[in-house]
């Protein structure tokens, strides 16, 4: 013990760590169950680096054609590639192998499914109000480099499936007006599909955009540690403090014990539920396209904006822009920049330039709550239209009447949705003033001398609405303790005076 003491005490006095590590140490975390949705993501970040390394040890990055010898019988003696043929290797020669492909692909699943809930979460409470634009910012540019990085990722594989979605992208690629051509030619080497696509893929999906992710995520991480972090408003809680855990011992334990939750999950997932079986699907050939074919829920939403697209051709003299363009080209970059500016678009419009590290409740904010349900209307209905020819297969429905209810859907159901939505918000908001006006329903019924019977309220401390959390059981009433020094803001109220007794009038 001496000798690690005399070693640390060396460090400091040269390199002074005490201080900083410290102030590391001793940064306080709130706890709160829905600050848990970024952790997930991390965590799942965590998975997906460590079963990619595995697998990178046994992929062929590689479109050299093949004859396939391998255990799977209903492939053998097929032509394909060897990015395809390592892949089949991988799943049914290599020891574990299948289980960490399945665990790679539930892993990225969950990791843009915990990005989308964390910035649903922060855009419904506020937290991204200043001084946390950037990483707001930040959250939204991780969405679209993991969306990228999952799209690289089952596309290089060069199965039936991903090569149609492959397809896709190039015709997305091409519909840019002017240089849609060129672009093409230059990212696929010449005709589709080439010979390098899979290669570079394989470069952007194991080397650039996880790194750009690494980077990305250590400066959203720092600026948490640096700013401090938002909490819910309760009893002691100012825009100026922080309640909560230390860093060190009990918060970083129990976040050790959730990483541990993830990952195991993850595991079960993989080893329980199938995905993704590209021996089913066969190798990629340019003139074949299976039915039925869907890509991954986070690129669904665009397959199915791109289904919903009517047919509008576009001529400028002797150019041309297709149908494909508006909702693949143009819908992805406003909503990646209409999302971007909202901070400063808020602040603007409610001319607020103050630090915000309390979180509002969505009823509390009823025009940005209805904003963000009708987003997320707009990307259900999207999402299910991704699907519709499934859906009209199944249940036997049109497709046409399919792809018009979706058409309609998002002219109607999502205006439809923001006013529903911020009626519910103001409805919310009227009953917490009337509770605290007459108190909470105990359930004991009194009769009044007249013969009527009325519900017993038990009043609260006097305060006016300001977006507290307003008890409404009697079993909450151990929260208003401290109600009086900060939970509620106190109403300067004029004592009353008592009343005079009635002069009784008589006629003669």
């Amino acid at each position: 013990m001496r000798a690690i003491e005399r070693t640390a005490k060396g460090v400091d006095e040269r390199y002074r760590a005490a201080t900083p590590l410290r102030g590391l140490l001793n940064k306080v975390f709130p706890d709160h169950w829905s600050f848990l949705l970024g952790e997930i993501a991390l965590f799942s970040f965590i998975v997906l680096l460590l079963s990619g390394v595995f697998l990178t040890l046994f992929f062929d990055p590689s479109m050299r054609e093949i004859t396939y010898d391998g255990p799977y019988a209903a492939l053998r003696g097929t032509s394909m590639s060897a990015a395809y043929e390592s892949s089949l290797r991988l799943s049914f020669e290599v020891r574990g192998g299948l289980f960490i492909r399945q665990m790679h692909h539930w892993a990225a699943l969950l990791f843009l499914a915990a990005i989308v809930v964390h910035m649903l979460r922060i855009f419904f409470t506020g937290a991204f109000r200043k001084p946390r634009e950037a990483n707001w910012v930040i959250g939204l540019l991780l969405f679209w480099l993991a969306f990228l990085a999952g799209f690289t990722g089952y596309s290089m594989i060069d199965d039936g499936l991903s090569g149609a979605g492959l397809r896709i992208a190039q015709a997305i690629v091409l519909s840019v007006p002017v240089a849609g051509s060129w672009l093409s030619a230059a990212l696929f080497g010449g005709d589709f599909p080439g010979h390098l696509i899979v290669g570079r893929l394989y470069i952007v999906h194991v080397l650039l955009l996880p790194a750009a992710l690494f980077a990305l995520i250590t400066v959203h991480v720092a600026l948490v540690f640096v700013q401090k972090h938002t909490q819910w408003p309760g009893p002691g809680r100012t825009e100026n403090n922080v309640v909560g855990e230390r860093f060190v011992p009990r918060y970083a334990l129990k976040q050790g014990g959730f990483f541990m939750a993830v990952f195991a999950v993850v595991s079960l997932t993989a080893g329980l539920f199938q995905i993704n079986p590209v021996w089913l699907y066969g190798p990629y050939r340019a003139s074949e396209v299976s039915a039925g074919s869907q890509p991954d829920w986070y690129v669904m939403f665009l397959d199915g904006a791109i289904r919903l697209m009517p047919s509008w051709q576009i001529y400028l003299g002797n150019y041309s822009i297709p149908p494909i363009f508006w909702p693949a080209v143009v819908l992805p970059g406003i909503l990646t920049v209409a999302p971007m500016a909202y901070p400063w678009i808020e602040a603007r419009r409610h001319r607020d330039r103050r630090r915000h590290n309390l979180l509002d409740r969505p009823r509390d904010n009823p025009a940005r709550t209805g904003l963000g349900v009708m987003a997320l209307s707009f990307f259900l209905i999207c999402l299910i239209s991704g699907g519709n020819d499934i859906i009209a297969d199944k249940f036997h429905i049109s497709l046409n009447a399919m792809t018009w209810a979706g058409r309609i859907g998002l002219l109607v159901v999502s205006p439809l949705a923001y006013y529903v939505t911020r009626r519910i918000c103001l409805g919310l908001q009227q009953h917490d003033r009337e509770v605290l006006a007459h108190g909470i329903e105990t359930g004991i019924i009194r009769r009044l001398p007249d013969g009527g019977f009325v519900e017993v309220h038990q009043p609260l401390p006097p305060a006016e609405y300001a977006g507290w959390v307003v008890p409404k059981k009697m079993n909450r009433l151990g929260a208003l303790a401290p109600a009086v020094k900060g939970f509620f803001v106190p109403v300067e109220r004029k004592p009353e005076r008592k009343p005079q007794p009635e002069k009784e009038l008589t006629s003669r």
